[in-house]
């Protein structure tokens, strides 16, 4: 059975929506999409993925490992309850920043730049 498509859309520099399940068969896009992006905060849309396995879950806590130590800021926005479910169950959602909304993150970013 084939998986669904992860389609990833740039949003602008250093924000990447995604639509689709972060899994096994979604991770080699997923990864490079994150890697390609060089601003100095990332944020992570996740507000149309309904789910995600354990490849997923990887690939999101090395993006915010390869983020933390090249000196960067990562956000998460729109983690539904099943995905944070999962982050809960695995122990990692202290390591994610996270916000409702893209919005909520964009502003708290750009009043953080201002303060």
């Amino acid at each position: 059975m084939a998986s669904e498509p992860l389609e990833i859309e740039r949003l602008d520099r250093g924000v990447l929506s995604f639509r689709g399940p972060l899994t096994m068969e979604n991770v080699s896009p997923f990864l490079n999409a994150v890697r390609r992006e060089d601003a100095p905060t990332m944020i992570l849309d996740l507000t149309n993925v309904p789910y995600l396995d354990s490849s997923g879950l990887g690939s999101l806590v090395s993006a915010c490992t390869s983020c933390v130590k090249a000196g960067r800021r990562i956000a998460l926005t729109g983690v539904n309850k099943r995905v944070l479910k999962v982050f809960e169950i695995t122990k990692v959602e202290r390591i994610f920043l996270m916000f409702p909304t893209l919005g909520d993150a964009l502003e708290a970013f750009t009043n953080a730049g201002t303060a």
